[in-house]
């Protein structure tokens, strides 16, 4: 079968509710993958930053194949020979007291958001039904219907009705507009580090940190929706320690299922995560063996190969490269670490530019019409990094 055989299966079966780039993958390895007619591309979505750590990583594999001639599912009725190591390693890593994991980043923020508010009942003392959350505009939590109810995007709100009360939204990188929204009922304040959706978008220096002080001036907690721009993507392991604004709760996904299943977690000190107590919280799936085993392996290969001295300093060199380019439409670029983006003019549609991209052997993704975002996984050398800049100076630089 061909690329265009596969890409009519998927129109004829499957829901219509994403706009894919017209690529087949059938084959990945570290920072490459192949279309189905062997033609090679370098990866620069990295699965929405889910493949930091390269595909098919050999220690990933490895941990994934061993554990499933062992164990694979055991659901939480019991206890697993897996779990607690893995939360121990992921506390370590964090340097969080307690972890509570999920599957999907979407299950985090829903799981954070739940913790918020109980917090707030039984912590802070606000009535059940009041609690309050502050997020901000053009903000990309997930799909559930608590994340869409936070969302400002018409796309993701349209005809999903009724909505989840509880939320107010305030422009992203306003700290000021974050301190007047502030009420007796509010329990906590939800943004991403820097906004990944939203074309990378980078807040003002000293946001995070002036969240930090509103949240502790009015009992509130700071949580930071780090699915996306965790796990060294940004040039350190999560992208608050820029500021060194530590939240009270961090969601986390993505890349610590290692490219290779879905495995996500809240993580906090005891303070927060007591509000959970048996049965007011679960996952059958959350915390498996299999996924269990697979994250420690994940976290070990982001320690053991300092993916986040790579991710900080090969960002600066394609963010340096890219502003040297001769192309009249492009107005900014922008990123922290390897999570980057080129903003073209207002108007201006990116989608072609992605195809030429693709032709040129390198796949990239446009998010709000004008802007392409770059992220290739975080394994990527020099060498590679700049054969890649070169796809794209050559693309760039015939656009009219």
């Amino acid at each position: 079968m061909k690329s265009s055989d596969y890409i009519a299966l998927d129109e004829r079966y499957g829901a219509h509710n994403y706009h894919p780039l017209p690529v087949v993958i059938s084959w990945a390895l570290g920072t490459k993958v192949k279309d189905p007619d062997g033609k090679e591309y370098f990866d620069f979505l990295s699965a929405y930053s889910a493949v930091n750590q390269g595909h098919r990583h050999p220690k990933i594999i490895k941990a994934l194949v061993d554990q499933a001639n062992q164990c694979t599912l055991t659901s939480r009725a019991f206890h697993n020979d897996r779990m607690g190591a893995f939360l121990k390693k992921l506390c370590d890593y964090t340097g969080y007291e307690n972890a509570l994991p999920m599957n999907t980043g979407a299950e985090a923020v829903e799981t954070a958001l739940k913790a918020a508010r109980r917090w707030g009942v039984e912590v802070k003392g606000v009535k059940n039904g009041k609690q309050e959350i502050i997020c901000a505009d053009e903000n990309f939590h997930g799909r559930t219907i608590a994340a869409i109810s936070m969302s400002s995007d018409p796309d993701s709100t349209v005809n999903y009705g009724p909505y989840v009360p509880g939320f107010v939204r305030v422009p992203y990188g306003d700290a000021e507009a974050i301190a007047k929204a502030f009420t007796p009922n509010t329990v906590a304040v939800l943004v991403e580090p820097i906004q990944g959706e939203a074309g990378v978008v980078v807040p003002p220096r000293g946001y995070l940190k002036a969240i930090r002080e509103l949240c502790d001036k009015n009992k509130a907690l700071f949580i930071a929706d780090e699915v996306q721009t965790g796990f060294c993507r940004t040039g350190k392991r999560f992208a608050w320690q820029h500021e060194g604004a530590r939240p009270d709760v961090m969601c986390l996904g993505k890349a610590l299922g290692g490219g290779v299943l879905p495995v996500s977690a809240i993580v906090a000190d005891h303070a927060v995560m007591k509000v959970f107590t048996p049965g007011t919280h679960g996952s059958t799936f959350g915390g498996n063996p299999l996924s269990s085993a697979v994250a420690v392996a994940a976290l070990e290969v982001l320690e053991d190969e300092r993916l986040d001295q790579n991710a900080e300093r090969l960002g600066k060199i394609f963010r340096d490269e890219l502003t040297k380019i001769s192309c009249p439409r492009i107005v900014a670029v922008r990123g922290m670490g390897l999570l980057n983006a080129v903003v073209f003019e207002k108007g201006f549609e990116a989608w072609n530019v992605c195809l030429a991209l693709r032709d040129a052997g390198l796949l990239a993704k446009q998010t709000h019409g004008n802007i392409i975002r770059f992220a290739p996984p975080l394994v990527i050398d020099e060498q590679e990094l700049r054969e890649a800049i070169a796809l794209i100076k050559g693309v760039f630089e015939k656009i009219a």
